[in-house]
């Protein structure tokens, strides 16, 4: 399934990333492509578990910090570390509809 999916160095995961119509694909391979993106879907949580912990680290750092502009550098950092998560809750939960078709 490394065709349909592409690493995403921002995310840290592999996203689904097709030229093609979904349904040119078999039916084995669908089903492998919902099975794989299942088990991706299901190594979200840890990775914004992940990026919460650093984003934490940030913010102790941040509470000590009396130059400015790294004041606003650790901003920049905390706030790119909380878009990623939120894209990634986006992908964990748009996903949903996706992944029950693997169960059915």
């Amino acid at each position: 399934m490394e065709d349909f999916f592409s690493f995403n160095q921002r995310l840290g995961i592999p996203l689904p990333e097709s030229y093609k119509s979904w349904d040119t694909y078999s039916e084995e391979d669908q089903q492998s492509i919902l099975l794989t993106w299942e088990k991706i879907r299901g190594k979200i949580p840890d990775r914004i578990s992940d990026l919460e912990r650093i984003i934490n680290l940030k913010q102790a750092a941040l509470f000590d910090e009396s130059d400015f502009k790294h004041s606003c550098q650790l901003n920049n950092e905390i706030a790119e570390l909380a878009s990623i998560i939120n894209d990634l809750w986006l992908w964990y939960r748009t996903s949903q509809d996706i992944s029950g078709k693997v169960h059915q």
